[in-house]
């Protein structure tokens, strides 16, 4: 009995162990990839963002299984929220904690907009609805600078204020004390501290009345309705929260970018972005994770390696880089969905649906 209870701790025990380990890796990851290049933090921060665009898609796409290729539109949204009210654009430096609020809530605003017209619409057609809708808000970025100045074109918003701790004010003189965050390492902990309060987020509305009713709706929207599920105010509350993850995002990829233009939310990033989600498995918010840290790194490592293997093997570059990254990235995402088509770690009802189809 003694033995058996002694047993019992020890496996109780052991998920709590691996999550400090967890925790202390990701903790000491900054100082170990700063051995390396400062780059990789970069690289790292950067990851992570696309873990929070990638959880917040997951809402749409997972959860409510509403097709959005236009997510990088909120994105954008978030990220000239923060440039116009924390830079000399328009002179405007208030603190971060006040424009990051605000910035989600206009992200949401606009997943409203674009909920409400194509609720009755499903696959293809809401596709290309938000397809077009997130082309829209770039071409807006990129003309609103006539015969009002307001997002000043391709030229984009420069010396974006970063995030602050400890703003004092007096009079005329400002003076500033506390934490600026003004490394790639301080930002990598600030992005953690949000990721981790991000996941509880979802992990809490994948497991509550709302989650389950998105649930309801994306396996059968008729038979939800039928239950008495209001299925068009949750599509719009599963667009708003989608949007705002993506709203924070935004304005966080601002402060640590210091520079942001319409170029930085063209349709290729929509496309990556729906592929984290794909590859790792929708509605499952850790594969979500694995998928959105994999396509994030994967990249990047491919560009470090494949000119100087070239290098090596041929003494000059044959085929650009870029061309043979873009190839083997399409090569492995084709692979993916021909043997692991739910995804490298799918939801459980994911995995049942496709089980049972094959049987």
């Amino acid at each position: 009995m003694i033995e058996s209870l002694a047993r019992l701790k020890r496996h109780a025990a052991a998920p709590w162990a691996g999550a400090a380990i967890v925790a202390l890796a990701l903790l000491a990851l900054p100082f170990a990839l700063a051995a390396v290049g400062t780059a990789w933090v970069r690289i790292t921060n950067l990851a992570i963002l696309f873990v929070f665009l990638s959880l917040g898609l997951n809402i749409v796409v997972g959860f409510a299984g509403l097709l959005d290729l236009g997510y990088i539109a909120f994105y954008a949204v978030g990220a000239y929220v923060y440039a116009l009210l924390a830079s000399p654009h328009f002179n405007l430096h208030l603190p971060f904690w006040i424009i990051l609020p605000i910035g989600a809530a206009i992200a949401a605003l606009f997943g409203v907009l674009l909920g409400a017209p194509t609720l009755k619409l499903r696959g293809d057609y809401l596709a290309i609805v938000t397809l077009g809708f997130g082309e829209i808000v770039r071409i807006f970025l990129n003309n609103l600078s006539r015969p009002v100045n307001i997002t000043n074109g391709p030229q984009g918003i420069a010396r974006i204020d970063p995030f602050r701790l400890g703003e004092l004010s007096f009079s005329r003189h400002e003076a500033w004390l506390g934490l600026e965050f003004s490394g790639p390492i301080k930002y990598y902990y600030l992005l953690l501290a949000v990721l981790l309060g991000i996941i509880v987020i979802n992990l809490r509305l994948q497991n509550s009345r709302i989650g389950r009713a998105w649930e309801a709706i994306r396996e059968d929207e008729i038979a939800a309705r039928a239950m008495g599920i209001n299925t068009r105010n949750l599509k719009l509350l599963a667009f708003a929260m989608g949007a705002s993850f993506g709203g924070v995002a935004g304005g966080m990829f601002s402060a640590i970018q210091g520079f942001i233009s319409p170029e930085s939310f063209v349709l290729v990033e929509s496309i990556m972005v729906v592929s984290m989600v794909v590859l790792g498995g929708m509605g499952n918010i850790w594969g979500v994770i694995l998928g959105a840290v994999l396509l994030s790194f994967t990249p990047e490592i491919l560009r470090w390696t494949v000119d100087p293997l070239q290098q090596a093997l041929f003494g000059r570059s044959l085929i650009e880089p870029e061309v043979i990254r873009m190839l083997l990235f399409g090569l492995a995402l084709v692979l993916i969905m021909l043997f692991r088509p739910a995804g490298l770690l799918p939801s459980a009802v994911r995995k049942r649906e496709l089980t049972g189809r094959t049987a």
